[in-house]
């Protein structure tokens, strides 16, 4: 009997086609048909899939195990909503968990995705176009069927309605098309951008049915309706949430979610300060943190549970890149438009002496936007780089062609005379002098600023900093407050500096229009906090989007990673090239981690012969 299948010609038209009369060439990638569309399993950005169709789970996974048990975690500040997709409001941490998507990324490959609600994937050569069949055993946790109608509805809902990261990550995704119940169509546009398969896959889908009778726009404590592994089963708003597994849940046999998703419950108690959260951590309330400090890893773990092997500790090494972390400046600020200005700021700070004072020597500075990669730019630009970078010259800073960016460094002794040195030279030379102790332009207007912080902990770097600022005359006020406020400000852009966190990827693409693009700099609770509005740019994020392999993708990558250092946007801070993690010794965990995210909280589980004997440890029940 011949198996039949649908295939979509770029047009729109739609023919019922046998297999047979359609198979061309079977490759890692999936089937070509005779139309010159491949239908697969999975999408890769640049290269092949790893796993094939028959694939039974994920490599750093494991099928057999145990489902059961609660894992309490602890949640930072507060929360305010059960809508995670808009702007407003604060959203509760895993309530992602009830919602799938089309396509799920797994964390032992650079770029690729593999269908979840989706069985296949189809796309031309030219990737115009891609057509999702959807699972005939996909399902809401209501018990109806998810179709190419709520595919649709979330797509156009969260791009026209949803927070401004949507409608600017599928800013070429021109329109989502129902084909039939089971089969939706996204059509292309801007060029190439080959990616877009891919991030169109990342779609978390909606119940068309259940919004129908809600605003979407509002925050709301209602419990939403999901298709996923858990479901929200209690909550107090501000205090606590707990998620429920759902036992018989749609996607429980798909081979993603082999191993994956087994506790019973997860339960997220919030705390407003963290050394509340690790106090409760080291009582027993919490099962599980990841530490973000350094003094806190190398002497603050120094208690009976962690002796006598109760508390668990691991450093786990990555292959992922690490985020620029930094004190990022509001360029729509008059004080920080000019270059110079900034990169006094960059010169005042002291991290050899702050790494090894306050911090153990465990951290490492930042020196890239895509630090801990083959992403980041390193030395002199190469050929290749500098082919990309030549249309620009005289757009850009003249020191991306022939200078290796470099960060000061210091002796470590605290006193970084030569850093104040040349911030002063720079101030002088941007129109600020000092002048009675205090920086000053020709109007006599000193310089002041504030520093907005959402959590005590960053203090730890922000007032030292402080304290570097004021030796060359510079006023910072260091305010911090509650992260709903944070929050509020941040996207509303008010603010003067702060410290942020840039995520990336391996695979960097159209979400650079979001950190860095002109357009979303006007865009309120966009990405584009720093406010960076540059042609040039702009045009270097183009190159990264359509690059068409992985090598041009590292090349354009590398050449953009130049240019914003060299524009000084921000004072790169530190970060821990390794992931730390503790835990009551409770869990199973699989031997295999993943090579780009170690740390696999979802694939482990309790393992019941070490609940038992931590209860009869501690004497609790």
């Amino acid at each position: 009997m011949a198996i039949k299948r649908r295939n979509v010609l770029a047009g729109g038209a739609a023919l019922w086609l046998a297999a047979p009369t359609i198979l061309r060439a079977q490759t890692s990638a999936g089937t070509t048909t005779s139309a010159g569309t491949v239908v697969s399993h999975g999408f890769a950005t640049h290269g092949d899939l790893k796993y094939p169709a028959d694939a039974k789970a994920l490599e750093y996974a494991n099928p057999a195990a145990l489902k059961g048990g609660e894992i309490r975690l602890a949640g930072r500040g507060t929360f305010d909503s059960l809508n995670p997709f808009i702007l407003k409001g604060t959203p509760a941490a895993a309530v992602g968990q009830i919602y799938e998507s089309l396509m799920s990324s797994p964390y032992d490959e650079a770029a690729t995705s593999y269908g979840l609600i989706a069985e296949t994937i189809e796309y031309p050569k030219d990737r115009a176009w891609a057509v999702f069949t959807l699972r005939p055993q996909a399902r809401w946790h209501d018990g109806k069927p998810i179709t190419a109608d709520d595919v649709v509805f979330s797509f156009d809902m969260l791009k026209s309605k949803g927070a401004p990261q949507y409608a600017a990550y599928w800013q070429n995704v021109a329109k989502a098309e129902r084909i039939d119940e089971r089969v939706v169509k996204f059509t292309f546009s801007g060029g190439e951008n080959v990616e877009l398969p891919q991030i169109i896959g990342q779609l978390t889908v909606l119940p068309k049915h259940w919004w129908a009778t809600r605003d979407f726009e509002k925050t709301s404590l209602e419990i939403p309706l999901g298709s996923g592994p858990y479901r929200v089963d209690s909550f107090e708003a501000g205090r606590y949430i707990t998620i429920k597994r759902v036992p018989d849940a749609w996607a429980k046999d798909v081979w993603l979610n082999q191993g994956r998703h087994n506790f019973d419950t997860m339960r997220y108690d919030y705390y407003r300060d963290e050394t509340v959260a690790f106090e409760a951590f080291k009582a027993g309330e919490v099962d599980y943190r990841e530490e973000y400090t350094s003094r806190n890893w190398a002497v603050a773990y120094d208690i009976p549970a962690v002796k006598s092997g109760l508390i668990q500790r691991a450093t786990l090494k990555h292959e992922s890149t690490l985020p620029m972390q930094c004190l990022g400046f509001n360029l729509r600020r008059e004080l920080f438009k000019d270059r110079r200005v900034r990169e006094a700021f960059v010169n005042l700070v002291d991290f050899e002496w702050f790494n090894k004072t306050l911090s153990y020597g465990l951290l490492t500075r930042v020196n890239s936007y895509f630090f801990n990669s083959e992403l980041a730019a390193t030395g002199l630009p190469s050929k290749e780089e500098l082919e990309v970078l030549e249309p620009l010259r005289g757009q850009v800073p003249d020191e991306v062609f022939a200078k290796e960016f470099k960060l000061p460094v210091t002796d470590g002794s605290g006193n970084n005379r030569d850093g104040a040195r040349r911030a002063i030279a720079l101030f002088k030379e941007a129109g600020w002098e000092i002048r009675n102790g205090k920086m000053t332009n020709k109007a006599g207007q000193p310089f002041s600023f504030e520093m907005l912080l959402g959590e005590p902990r960053m203090e730890r770097f922000a007032l030292p900093f402080k304290q570097w600022a004021e030796k060359v005359g510079v006023d910072v006020r260091v305010r911090t407050v509650d992260p709903a406020q944070y929050q509020k400000r941040m996207d509303d852009f008010d603010y003067d500096m702060t410290i942020e966190l840039f995520m990336q990827s391996l695979s960097p693409g159209n979400e650079q229009r979001e950190f860095w693009g002109s357009q979303a700099a006007g865009i309120k609770g966009s990405r584009n906090t720093i406010g960076i509005a540059d042609p040039a740019v702009d045009k270097l994020i183009e190159l990264v989007i359509s690059a068409p392999d992985r090598k041009s993708l590292i090349m354009r990558t590398r050449a953009l990673d130049r240019v914003l250092l060299w524009h000084h946007y921000v004072v790169p801070q530190y970060y821990s090239t390794e992931f730390w993690i503790a835990y009551w010794n409770k869990f199973g965990r699989p031997e295999k981690l993943a090579k780009y995210q170690p740390r696999g909280l979802a694939t482990w589980w309790i393992d019941p012969d070490k609940e038992k004997a931590l209860r009869s440890a501690t004497g609790k029940s």
